[in-house]
């Protein structure tokens, strides 16, 4: 049964003479444009659009598949690039050059591509929803589990091994039901696992700050806010490239055409350090600009965390880059406001903070139904208008992020990169993460991440009178208060993501480094007790030898030689005093 467009308003549509269900995806127009429905009325039916709609009028045909918008998950889905509606962009550009028709689609898996499957159960087995009955090697770095879907159980009544298209079946159950290589799943509908796992395994990011810290642990939440140049997008691209994850999902969300450009033309260029491999051959990127349909905007969020969910439940870790979410809640406003709902704070719509918690809450370390653990962490980029962090989007995610990453605009302009801010950024895993870093890496680095906090805190207080008064006026111990902070700031925290070497630091290079800090601390003040002034210690060669070994291949010797040399030129100041 068909019916037809009573009213238009900007990607909102009114139908009337439609029989339909909420989230199921209709065809709109004589192009039949995709769209959803989003609220039903007793004689009309309301759907947002995920194309233009410009020229549609009233009496056009409105066509109801009675399907929710799903997701095609199979092999083929890494080094992918899709729009919001996960239609993909490089053969629709092959197909129509660089402006997409309305309407245009295609699918998001390649159909005509043979894949090498390899079963793992046999016949006569007994299988159930989500359990692993084959391999596919998708790409040279990523090994695709092809699993029963979520719902079907049953013995397999035959499985064969060979090369198949992924729309083709590679295993029937006695029931009747076919299982292919690929499967729906629609995007507002968390995939099913079998519990969830306590947070007690970090992400290894290779970012000093974060490591150290602010860790997040693999199935966290982490939010970074941050205004225009603070480096959102460079900070995103690093965890991308070193962060332990075994898959990537980048979702650029209503970010500027120009900065997606940057992103789409860079991430093919990037090698994965684990592999020497191009890093889309484990990645997934979903493009959906600031001037593509906000409808679509507002689905590439749930498309892109279905995907990692989907991975997850093979046994990887994923890592799921939103940027930006302010974007997808600005999408939301516009059509709530087309809708004529009553508006919140800043005129979001009221369901703003559990729409967020909503796609938040899909994060997590779990065991899957097949078995295996996996992990989908979130990292949700968050772009405040003027670096106000106190308006709606930021407060509304910090209520359900467990990591903030507060970017700084004054730390970028003064080029200390990553410009998070140490002061006002934290996270919530530190005591869930310490039996980890006292097991694997050094049994004093809980208490290192201590004295750093306390020296950094102490520096905020000191520079407020020194502000007012300069530093020279300070009793001799808060002078060196003040330079161990700046040893930590310049030498620690600083990172530079386009180095060969400093790019990434190991958690045992980072505890090296602090360690070697705070034994220098600890010697300068001894030093000071003696007789000399900071002056002659701020002014020492040789600690600069600290900094020198973040850039050496062979950290350990350049950070020995470095304490030694250290120690010498103390002991000369020492001995002048007297």
């Amino acid at each position: 049964m068909q019916g037809k467009i009573y009213r238009v308003a900007g990607p909102v549509v009114v139908a009337e003479g439609l029989e339909a269900s909420m989230y199921d995806v209709v065809k709109v127009g004589e192009e039949k444009l995709i769209g959803e429905v989003i609220q039903i009325k007793p004689d009309k039916i309301v759907i947002q659009v995920y194309e233009s709609t410009e020229g549609l009028k009233p009496g056009e045909p409105v066509e109801n598949t009675f399907r929710p918008l799903s997701v095609q998950l199979g092999p083929g889905l890494m080094t992918s690039i899709y729009d919001g509606i996960q239609r993909p962009l490089p053969e629709l550009k092959e197909l129509m050059g660089d402006f997409i028709r309305r309407g245009a689609t295609a699918p998001a898996i390649d159909m005509k591509k043979k894949w090498a499957f390899r079963p793992l159960a046999g016949k006569g087995e007994k299988v159930s929803g989500g359990m692993i009955i084959g391999e596919v090697q998708e790409t040279s770095t990523v090994v695709h589990k092809v699993m029963v879907p979520p719902g079907i159980e049953g013995k397999i009544k035959t499985i064969h091994s060979g090369s198949f298209r992924a729309e083709e079946t590679v295993a029937a159950l006695e029931s009747g039901k076919e299982i292919k290589l690929m499967q729906n799943w629609p995007i507002r509908k968390p995939r099913p696992v079998t519990k969830k796992l306590y947070p007690e395994l970090p992400l290894v990011t290779g970012q000093r700050i974060l490591d150290g810290l602010f860790p997040i642990a693999k199935g966290g939440t982490a939010a970074i806010p941050g205004p225009f140049g603070s480096g959102k997008t460079v900070t995103q691209q690093s965890l991308a490239k070193w962060s332990d994850a075994d898959i990537i999902v980048y979702v650029g969300c209503g970010e500027r055409g120009n900065e997606m450009t940057e992103v789409l033309k860079e991430f093919p260029e990037l090698i994965d350090p684990k592999s020497g491999k191009p890093l889309m051959e484990r990645t997934t990127l979903i493009a959906n600009t600031s001037n593509m349909p906000v409808a679509a905007r507002e689905a590439s969020i749930y498309t892109g965390i279905t995907m990692a969910e989907y991975y997850r439940d093979m046994g990887y870790d994923v890592a799921l880059m939103a940027d930006s979410t302010s974007r997808w809640a600005e999408a939301m406003r516009e059509i709530s406001s087309r809708l004529e709902e009553m508006p919140g704070e800043e005129g979001y719509p009221a369901y703003l903070s559990s729409r967020l918690s909503e796609f938040y809450e899909r994060a997590g370390r779990v065991e899957a139904l097949s078995g295996k653990t996996g992990s989908v962490t979130v990292i949700g980029a968050v772009s405040p208008p003027g670096g106000d962090f106190s308006e709606p989007v930021t407060q509304s995610t910090l209520r359900v992020v467990k990591v903030f990453w507060g970017l700084d605009a004054k730390l970028a302009s003064r080029r200390h990169f990553p410009a998070i801010n140490w002061l006002s950024s934290y996270s919530q895993y530190e005591s869930m993460l310490a039996p980890y870093y006292r097991k694997n890496v050094a049994p004093d680095w809980p208490e290192l991440i201590k004295t750093v906090d306390r020296i950094l805190t102490e520096e905020e207080k000191l520079q407020e009178i020194v502000q007012l008064v300069g530093s020279d006026s300070l009793p001799e111990k808060e002078q060196l208060t003040l330079e161990i902070a700046r040893m930590i700031r310049e030498f620690f925290l600083q990172q530079n993501a386009y180095h060969e070497i400093d790019a990434y630091s190991s958690l045992a290079k980072s505890h090296r480094l602090l360690k070697s800090i705070l034994l220098f601390a600890e010697k300068a003040k001894k030093a000071v007790k003696e007789g000399v002034k900071v002056g002659q210690i701020a002014s020492m060669k040789s600690k600069s030898k600290i900094a020198d070994a973040k850039f050496a291949k062979d950290f350990g010797h350049a950070l020995q030689d470095a304490e030694k040399e250290i120690g010498k030129e103390l002991e000369g100041l020492v001995a002048a005093s007297r």
